[in-house]
């Protein structure tokens, strides 16, 4: 488990769950446009903050933490949809949809920080 202190950390480490999970999901129809969704959505939110953290100016930042927040939330939203359609892994959807709604409250608190 990634350092809940460090989000470079944390983000990349929550990209790599979502992968493994992805990996494990029966391919079909419905599956397989939710998982691209929900890889591109929660792989995403590290890269972005990877940019946040060398962003040229403070507006930069700003608009990268943004996005962070923006891509956690559509995650938290594909997530729902693969629990829908694949009961048997409630669970572990609802935990990483906990992961997910934790790094938008952190994404939302610095933005707060920010004005």
């Amino acid at each position: 488990m990634a350092d809940k202190y460090d989000l470079e950390e944390r983000t990349a480490v929550f990209g790599e769950t979502v992968i493994e999970f992805c990996k494990n999901m029966p391919c079909d129809r419905v599956n397989d446009e939710l998982v691209k969704q929900f890889i591109r959505s929660g792989t995403s939110i590290g890269a972005n903050y990877m940019e946040a953290n060398g962003a040229e100016s403070k507006k930069d930042f700003r608009h990268k933490i943004a996005i962070c927040k923006k891509e956690s939330k559509e995650t938290k939203h594909w997530i729902r949809m693969i629990a829908k359609a694949n009961p048997e892994k409630n669970q572990r959807c609802k935990d990483l949809w906990k992961e997910a709604q934790e790094l938008t409250l952190i994404f939302s608190s610095i933005m707060l920080k920010l004005q």
